[in-house]
């Protein structure tokens, strides 16, 4: 878990890759990897796609786990983020779900807190008329 070290020297706190949901077997070529700052999923095999958001950027989380995640020990992981090119992001079929969201949740506010910004929603309020 928290034993590897990302390119910027900043410590991983979980390396998790999707799995199959049929024994939960780690078969897939998508790696999802956390630090304090930074959520990064890294997909393909003979085309590759790095997608990174930085952590002030997630505004919220959500965990679901169908019936076979839940025998198999796994669960979804789902992050609203601000990020332009990935507003969803979508952490499938990993272990230590709910660890693993309970510690995105905290690292996102401590991020906000660090950079001191505001977590804000677009409500559309500039459509109204005065």
């Amino acid at each position: 878990m928290a034993d590897n070290r990302k390119d910027n020297n900043e410590e991983i706190m979980y390396k998790e890759r999707k799995r199959l949901l049929f024994f939960g077997l780690p078969w897939t070529f998508t790696k999802y990897t956390i630090t304090p700052s930074v959520l990064t999923i890294d997909e393909g095999l003979l085309k590759t796609t790095e997608n990174d958001c930085y952590m002030y950027k997630i505004q919220d989380v959500r965990l679901t786990q169908t019936i076979g995640e839940k025998i198999f020990g796994l669960g979804s992981i789902e992050c609203f983020s601000g990020d332009v090119t990935h507003p969803d992001l979508k952490l499938i079929h990993i272990k230590h779900a709910k660890e693993i969201k309970n510690y995105i949740l905290d690292a996102s506010e401590e991020a906000r807190m660090r950079r001191r910004t505001v977590n804000t929603i677009d409500i559309g309020a500039d459509a109204l008329d005065d």
